[in-house]
């Protein structure tokens, strides 16, 4: 038996929301899981690369044996009722750039997870599967949208379970990827977070996050332009990304420009426009970048409103 599951891209955060918020895009890795007919064949994991983003995926680094994070999350699966994944082919078709902040390890791993639960007859709901997809990824907020699409605030709890409520987002907000041609890891990108923040900035956070949901919520596009500051994470991951500063000032001017934001850990930029003037947002990304020697693409889309999808 052979399962395979399409599963978007995410970006997370959105400024204020750090690791609480997160939506879908139409951007997508292909997981397929295939039970062995040969007993004692093993554990195969095979990492294949689409043509359309060849150009920013990188794949020699990728664990092709059980340190793989797809494995892992379906061992997971596989041990929470009473089995070990002892004869499984597992392949990854990714088209979702990695180590850009676009969620790529949470689409395989929540691709794994869903093929896996069908391998073994659906014991997991989906209260289940976005405990473990979380648990696996580390935070709800790519693994929450990569399963269930859209727009999505989240949060584990303490008992591992996720609680989490969907947000419309307004169709004339048009979101731009800005993608450029070097990586960034999330683990990289963690480390230059300070353990503790001022109780200030904290409060600075709490007060922007609320004006996010209620922006949304309204289509207030003035409010958005004010509820995208964040002090929790962007500036101190900025000095990671070179550009960034100068691209968000520049594009602050821009009438139909709403924000620019990090995506996830970065370095992949969110720039959120209300009118779909994109060439002159991509003219100015691309020239900041290219004055740095950086090399970029920029994708205009919205919000893919379907998360995990199984395609055979």
């Amino acid at each position: 038996m052979k399962v395979s599951y399409k599963v978007p891209a995410t970006t997370a955060n959105l400024g204020p929301g750090f690791d609480s918020i997160g939506m879908a895009l139409p951007i997508y890795n292909v997981i397929t899981i295939e039970e062995t007919v040969l007993p004692s064949t093993g554990i195969e994991i095979n990492v294949m690369q689409d043509v359309e983003n060849s150009e920013l995926i990188e794949l020699d680094n990728i664990p092709e044996d059980k340190n793989n994070i797809v494995y892992k999350a379906v061992e997971m699966l596989y041990n929470l009722v009473g089995q070990n994944p002892s004869e499984l082919k597992i392949n990854i078709r990714s088209n979702i750039p990695i180590a850009k902040g676009l969620g790529s390890s949470a689409s395989v791993i929540v691709g794994g997870l869903m093929a896996a639960n069908e391998l073994l007859g659906s014991p997991a709901d989906e209260d289940a599967l976005l405990s473990i997809a979380t648990e696996a990824e580390g935070h709800p907020d790519n693994a929450v949208p990569a399963i269930l699409g859209g727009l999505v605030m989240s949060s584990m709890e303490d008992d591992g379970s996720v609680i989490y409520r969907k947000l419309k987002w307004p169709d004339e907000w048009f979101i731009n990827v800005c993608i450029p041609d070097f990586e960034l890891t999330t683990n990289i990108s963690r480390s230059v977070l300070p353990e503790m923040v001022p109780i200030r900035d904290a409060n600075f956070n709490a007060r922007r996050f609320a004006m996010l949901v209620h922006a949304i919520d309204t289509k207030d596009s003035e409010l958005m332009k004010v509820a995208l500051d964040d002090r929790l994470h962007q500036p101190y991951r900025e000095k990671l990304i070179p550009g960034f500063r100068e691209i968000k000032d520049a594009l602050k001017h821009k009438n139909d420009v709403l924000g620019t934001v990090i995506s996830g850990a970065g370095p992949a930029l969110i720039v959120i426009s209300e009118k779909n003037n994109v060439e002159q947002i991509r003219n100015l990304i691309k020239e900041t970048w290219n004055n740095l020697n950086i090399n970029s693409e920029i994708k205009t889309m919205q919000v893919e409103l379907e998360g995990a999808k199984k395609i055979n």
